[in-house]
């Protein structure tokens, strides 16, 4: 190579040089800035997380202190001082509640904070499904045989999270309304249901005894 092309090319690297200098004094702020928002973000990010996890611990703590009240209403009033954050905290916490209510013999209160559970589109369709199963056996007293009925097919739908038991007490409604031959085809129905737990089917098997039925338990299954 000869020495006036060793110069151009130490001149044009110099220029490079000075052109990346030059950029760098000019744009070399959007990166510090790119660089302060992506570490300043995982702090934050990282700040909400430890945040989120004191509070769930906090509601977590108050929530087993008041389940260790054996006075139903001392513990109906240490679970109204709570205050949960998200919906699946909050339906907890009503939920507890409305048991502490419902022992206390509030059952108006307690029914009324399982409805609205129940209705509640945030929740996960177990969470809802529980409220709407706990708000009906409260209000049982109150509803004609014919509501009871409907509210529990509903519940028995299909796929539902909790068919079985609700199958359970529509076979209980038949037999209070003097259906006898209904329920026992209803228990006997739950006694060969797969998805029957063992103490239901035991339940159910019990019951077309006490209607005068004779159990036939699900080949394979609990005699």
């Amino acid at each position: 190579m000869s020495d006036s092309d060793s110069f151009i090319d130490e001149v044009t690297e110099e220029v490079r040089r000075d052109r990346l200098f030059g950029y760098f004094r000019r744009y070399g702020w959007i990166a510090a800035v790119v660089i302060v928002v992506v570490v300043g973000g995982a702090a934050w990010n990282e700040y909400q997380k430890a945040q989120s996890r004191a509070q769930a611990q906090a509601i977590g703590d108050q929530l087993l202190a008041a389940m260790r009240e054996n006075d139903a209403s001392a513990r109906a009033s240490r679970l109204q001082a709570i205050d949960p954050v998200g919906p699946g905290e909050s339906a907890i916490v009503a939920m507890s509640l409305a048991g502490a209510q419902a022992e206390a013999g509030d059952t108006a209160a307690a029914a009324e904070a399982l409805n609205a559970i129940a209705v509640n589109g945030e929740l996960p369709e177990i969470y809802r499904q529980i409220a709407a199963f706990k708000a009906l056996t409260l209000q049982s007293a109150s509803m004609t045989f014919a509501e009871r009925r409907a509210a529990f097919e509903n519940l028995a739908r299909p796929g539902a999270p909790l068919r079985t038991l609700a199958e359970e007490q529509l076979a209980l409604i038949d037999a209070d309304a003097g259906e006898t031959e209904a329920a026992i085809t209803r228990f006997q129905a739950l006694l060969q249901d797969a998805e029957a737990s063992g103490d239901l089917q035991q339940r159910a098997m019990q019951a077309i005894v006490a209607l005068g039925g004779t159990p036939q338990p699900r080949a394979g299954g609990q005699g």
